[in-house]
């Protein structure tokens, strides 16, 4: 560290806040609990602590050999604030990372903080795997996001705003403005943001408001000049308004470049408060924002249509109890202590902050029409075994997979010429009899919605699984599912007790030699617009084994076949995880018998205890064990006698890493499966999903290399040690910066096109 920087040790995590002049990275490690004499399992049983002895006898494991879960998630946050905070990033870019990094925060504490004092509450609540109690967990959280928060304020107001406003980008204050820029912001307040708002008083006749979740707020401190009373009253700021307003220019300006001057939505309003409270003096007023518990509970089981118990609890979800309150650092304690009554929250649960509170507005900022600043343009091409040549043409997709199994790899290959053009060809080919699909999240204006509804009205076969709760998603998920149903698409909602996660397709077509069905496996959404997004893979296929597995699959989630068996699939809740510890205890065979063996996984999040004790047999076997993840991660790697050979990093950039891949040596004939599991409890246990074992020699190769090459320490990521902490590696021995991961893919297959045309 350098001589300024600050290290210090809160609630057993160790913290380092960097020197605004080094990297600017706050430093997270998890570390584990002390040992304790009782300990409990995942599933809340008590289990016998490790001696020493046992474990260099190899008859158990250590008690400690878990990383706490909810703390590693901040740790990935941490990463993203690490990137808005990176130099070497395009600057709007950076702003976005910012962005982000708040929405990320306020679903963790929507849902997992929410969750867990709920759970606290009701008495459900057990010691978690790391071996913390679930106070201890609720305490951590509060250590490590009030360092976190602090550290994206710093990075905002020291790092990215100077950096916009050298750029001509300002953010500014109401008495910042010239006359006549208020003036003409006074007129735009009057005439389109006046008539939306809604004072509410509090005294004797009017309660305290309610406050919805997320919402912004001013908290307004009014004084009657005749009586000299204090009141206190609540503006809430419309969320629909843009949150930044820009501040207009003179007539000389180029009417067609970008706005470069802002002001707060809630600035702007505050500046005008006398307006709404006529014959009152304003004396001051303070942002807040209130997080609430936003998860949803339904009893499937007990709800005789699932579509109305959800549309029920939807309502609900608003009213959830509150969870964290953030407030202007400026406010005063009076103010503070009203809305912590009021509100119900702990003093642990307030953040103060200073303005401007809620940093998702930033999307609006990096969203600017700057080139100069964004990430270089890029534009997905057609798969080249879907058309060697790009061609306005639409390619016989159906054709294409006859020839041979297609791997697609998103955003790199387009989705709407691979899986949009399969979905849209097979609505309107004459020959196509039926169309089966599952669907759990997609865009509201989804062309493969829209595909569906067409093949449906034209006397096709068609079968939508739709889990209506994706969760945050709830609400439009019900309504293109009504919009499926009213034309004439037969719509499911899934097995009662599991969301479906699965991504599926599967075409039925009359040819010349019989009945074929064309497959389509994934690893994301079918969404159109998130596929320009998140890297995904998939897999398009006409493979008989494949099709009678995604036709048994379909059966069991449409009808009864709860005793259906697969060849290529490995399906949860049922063989997900039976099946990779099975192909994880191959390898250690292989290795005993000195054969090649090796496994690589490339997850979103990883922390199923037996997964985890399965690669951790593995590591002592000698199997060399590379994991990439980009969130949660439960393993501690590194550890003699444990985890020795165990590796784990994470990449993260301009794209969300989404896919899964878990590839195996298998004793020199390696294995490849791809598909919608994370090694979570969640994704084995209580969701439906699938991974697919791929057959083409070329594609195992290319999944296993892909990992191969994240873990090869070529490209910039961040490392995890054995004490829970991840460190960047952005720069080679001699000091140059790494390449970035996903900017040399784009090379790659912007290479592949250019050969495949020749």
């Amino acid at each position: 560290m350098a001589a300024s920087d600050v290290s210090y040790t809160t609630g057993g995590i160790h913290v380092e806040s960097v020197a605004p002049h080094a990297t600017g990275e706050l430093r997270i490690a998890a570390a584990t609990a002390p040992r304790r004499t009782i300990m409990r399992g995942p599933d809340g049983r008590f289990v016998r602590l490790a001696s020493s002895e046992d474990v260099a006898d190899g008859k158990a494991m250590p008690a400690d050999r878990f990383l706490d879960r909810e703390v590693s998630w901040l740790q990935f946050n941490e990463r993203v604030l690490q990137l808005a905070a990176d130099e070497h990033i395009p600057l709007l870019e950076r702003a976005r990372f910012l962005a982000i990094f708040t929405s990320n925060l306020d679903e963790f504490f929507m849902v997992r903080v929410a969750g867990l004092k709920r759970r606290i509450a009701t008495g459900l609540a057990v010691r978690s795997a790391s071996g913390l109690e679930p106070r201890e967990v609720l305490e951590r959280i509060a250590e490590v996001t009030q360092e976190l928060t602090a550290a994206q304020a710093r990075i905002f107001g020291e790092r990215v705003r100077p950096a916009l406003e050298h750029n001509g980008i300002r953010i500014v204050r109401w008495d910042e403005l010239t006359e006549g820029e208020q003036e003409r912001l006074g007129a735009y307040f009057t005439a389109r943001i006046f008539p939306v708002l809604t004072p509410l008083a509090v005294d004797p006749a009017h309660p305290f408001p309610y406050i919805s979740g997320l919402s912004l707020n001013l908290a307004v401190v009014l004084v009657n000049p005749k009586s000299g009373k204090e009141h206190f009253a609540r503006v809430k700021v419309p969320p629909l308004l843009p949150r930044f307003v820009t501040v207009e220019a003179g007539d000389d300006t180029d009417p067609l470049a970008p706005p470069s001057r802002f002001v707060a939505l809630e600035d702007l309003i505050a500046s005008h408060l006398e307006q709404l409270f006529p014959g009152l003096h304003v004396q001051e007023s303070f942002t807040f924002r209130v997080t609430r518990n936003e998860d949803l509970e339904v009893e499937e089981d007990d709800a005789e249509n699932l579509l109305t118990a959800l549309e029920k609890e939807l309502t609900r979800r608003r009213f959830g109890p509150p969870v964290r309150l953030e407030i202007d650092q400026a406010m005063d304690d009076k103010i503070t202590d009203l809305l912590v009554r009021e509100l119900g929250v702990h003093s642990a649960e307030v953040y103060r902050l200073p303005a401007p509170l809620d940093l998702r507005g930033l999307n609006i900022i990096a969203d600017l029409d700057r080139s100069d600043l964004h990430y270089p343009p890029f534009l997905a091409r057609t798969n080249v075994d879907l058309a060697p040549t790009e061609s306005a043409k639409p390619r016989d997709v159906f054709a294409a997979i006859r020839k041979s199994d297609v791997l697609l790899h998103h955003p790199y290959d387009s989705f709407s010429t691979s899986v949009q053009a399969f979905i849209e060809q097979a609505a309107t080919d004459p020959h196509v009899l039926a169309i089966k699909q599952t669907l759990y999240r997609t865009s509201g204006d989804s062309p493969i919605i829209d595909a569906l509804i067409e093949a449906a009205e034209s006397g096709k076969q068609v079968l939508a699984v739709v889990e209506i709760k994706a969760r945050f998603d709830e609400q439009n998920n019900i309504s293109w599912a009504r919009k499926l149903e009213h034309a004439g698409v037969h719509v499911v909602y899934g097995i009662v007790g599991l969301k479906t996660h699965c991504k599926l397709s599967l075409v039925v077509r009359q040819e010349a030699d019989g009945l074929r069905r064309y497959c389509h496996i994934g690893t994301g959404n079918y969404n159109p617009k998130t596929a320009r997004l998140y890297e995904d893979l998939g897999v398009l296929t006409c493979e008989p084994a494949v099709a009678e597995d995604l036709t048994r699959l379909f059966n069991q989630l449409s009808g009864l076949a709860p005793r259906a068996k697969f060849v290529r699939l490995l399906v949860a809740p049922r063989t997900v995880r039976s099946g990779l510890i099975d192909l994880i205890d191959r390898e250690i065979a292989y290795a005993e018998a000195g054969e090649p063996a090796s496994i690589r996984i490339k997850v979103n999040s990883i922390v199923d205890e037996q997964l985890i004790d399965a690669l951790y047999r593995a590591s002592r076997a000698g199997v060399a064990v590379q994991v990439l993840v980009r969130g949660i991660c439960a393993i501690r790697p590194g550890l003699p006698g444990l985890s020795e050979n165990i590796e784990v990093r994470s990449i993260l950039g301009r794209f969300l890493e989404h896919s899964r891949i878990f590839a195996f040596g298998g004793g020199g004939e390696p294995v490849a499966l791809i598909g919608s599991a994370d090694m979570m409890h969640r994704n084995l246990d209580r969701r439906v999903e699938t991974l697919l074992m791929v057959q083409d020699p070329a594609q195992i190769t290319f999944l296993s290399g892909l990992i191969g090459r994240g873990m090869s320490g070529e490209f910039s990521s961040w490392r995890l040690e054995s004490d829970g902490h991840w460190e960047r590696i952005r720069f080679d021995a001699q000091g140059n910066p790494l390449k970035d991961f996903q900017a040399r893919l784009i090379d790659y297959y912007a290479k592949k096109r250019r050969k495949a045309s020749r």
